[in-house]
């Protein structure tokens, strides 16, 4: 018998540092919160955060996104530490990507490429894994050249194409076709899915929507008793998971679906638009808002904006403020946090009623607070639209 051997089967957790530019169109504020989103995505990545740099600039650098002297800083630091990634908090150029990697030696991701990495771990069913995959070729496509910049290549003239030409026009052959595979696959899912919608009926849709981790999975959970899939980290959920809810005599579906967020690369965007068929034929919306997160206000703003894209901007849609239990009041003598328009949730309530004529509610999903009074106008509502839509159906009633 030979000598056995043995193995470290853990995984090493990578560590990053995060990079991001304030341009005189966001505040230092608005950039940190996005820095703390970035981290977060590191962390649900399973990376860790070792230190973010920022730097105020006019635009961002068009060869290396910051400028040389700040490189330069980012090198020292992730030479000294042993850094294994550097996270830059938008898309990067294709230049860019590869004159930065020259420059740093490290593994180099944008905002998009680590959403996409995201999105493919957390991908279960067959149609988030073809969406994934082929938002993931539409973003290799163009960033093919870096690839091949550890071959040597020949300078040009017919007959004197270097191999790393070769390999890169046929690598460009190869996710061209299988482009075209997905989205050929993709229609196919999209024409089951009509058939599945088409086959339920009468019934009034509802569909939750918000900001990623928001507590829409949660809201699921305690509306539907179904077991839908929740944690604290960005994107738990990815597919569309719809359940039939009966609150009192009145049933409808209620659908869960992929959460939003600011800078969500394009081709994610055009990719999930299938799985969002949901939200664009849905008769009443639930926008879930995490009330306690600092800024809530703009992730009102991202989803509303997302909505519009999908054309379901002006559907009739329910305010949900979740996490009211988490809601952090100023105190009394806290005279920074009033000026910068820190309100005690009363008042937030108050001025938000008075704001927007719309339904609106607070709760705490995970500790039950209020959960009655939302159940209670989420069948009015649903209520409201079956009498409309069905005047003589009285089977419900």
């Amino acid at each position: 018998m030979g000598k056995q051997k043995y193995y470290d089967t853990g995984v090493t957790q990578e560590r990053a540092v995060l990079v991001g530019v304030i341009i005189p169109s966001s505040s230092e504020e608005q950039e940190r919160e996005y820095l703390e989103e970035l981290a977060f995505l590191v962390e649900t990545a399973g990376g860790k955060v070792e230190k973010t740099f920022t730097q105020k600039m006019l635009r961002p650098e068009r060869a290396t996104f910051v400028g040389s002297g700040k490189l330069e800083e980012i090198k020292a630091y992730v030479q000294s530490e042993e850094i294994d990634m550097v996270v830059f908090d938008d898309e990067l150029t294709p230049s860019q990507l590869r004159n930065i990697e020259n420059e740093l030696k490290v593994k180099i991701l944008d905002r998009s490429n680590l959403i996409l990495d995201i999105f493919a771990d957390r991908a279960q069913t067959a149609q988030a894994k073809t969406q994934v995959e082929l938002a993931q070729l539409q973003y290799m496509l163009p960033r093919l050249t870096r690839m091949w910049t550890h071959l040597e290549r020949q300078k040009g003239g017919i007959g004197m194409r270097g191999p790393g030409e070769t390999q890169i026009e046929t690598d460009r052959r190869i996710i061209l076709s299988k482009i075209s595979l997905f989205k050929e696959r993709l229609k196919q899912i999209d024409k089951q899915n009509e058939t599945q919608r088409k086959n339920r009926g009468q019934l009034i849709r509802v569909a939750l929507v918000g900001y990623t981790n928001v507590g829409k999975s949660t809201i699921m959970n305690m509306l539907s008793k179904s077991d839908v899939f929740a944690e604290n980290k960005l994107f738990a959920t990815l597919d569309t998971t719809v359940r039939k809810v009966v609150i009192d005599n009145v049933p409808f579906l209620l659908s869960d679906t992929v959460g939003f967020i600011r800078k969500l690369p394009h081709h994610l965007v055009e990719c999930f638009k299938s799985t969002l068929d949901e939200v664009r034929e849905a008769d009443i919306l639930v926008h879930v808002v995490d009330v306690s997160h600092a800024g809530f206000e703009d992730q009102i703003n991202t989803v509303n904006e997302t909505l519009k894209d999908l054309g379901a901007r002006d559907k009739e849609t329910i305010v949900v403020f979740n996490k009211i239990d988490a809601y952090a009041a100023p105190d009394e003598d806290d005279l920074v946090a009033r000026e910068n328009g820190k309100m005690s949730l009363a008042d937030f309530k108050n001025t938000w009623m008075a704001q927007h004529n719309a339904p609106a509610i607070f709760i705490s999903a995970t500790e039950k607070e209020n959960v009655e009074e939302f159940r209670q106008l989420l069948y009015d509502r649903v209520k409201a639209v079956h009498t409309a839509r069905y005047p003589y159906d009285n089977l419900l009633y």
